[in-house]
């Protein structure tokens, strides 16, 4: 009964995730460069590309203040 239980929780948890990335509100980026990129690079599962998202907030730069 417990593997029943892990695999629908595991099943749950996998839904949550992928409706939290759909619609148009991702992009792929390649990791190393943050830079947008076609979606075909990380619909392969292409190694150091992944699907980003605002989560919406948009992002800002901030300058950080140096001490001397």
């Amino acid at each position: 009964m417990s593997r029943r239980v892990a695999l629908t929780m595991t099943v749950v948890v996998a839904a949550f995730g992928l409706t939290a990335c759909g619609g148009e509100d991702r992009w792929c980026e390649h990791d190393a460069t943050d830079k947008r990129v076609g979606d075909s690079h990380c619909e392969k599962n292409e190694p150091g590309y992944e699907w980003e998202s605002d989560g919406g907030k948009t992002k800002t730069k901030t300058k950080k203040k140096s001490r001397h």
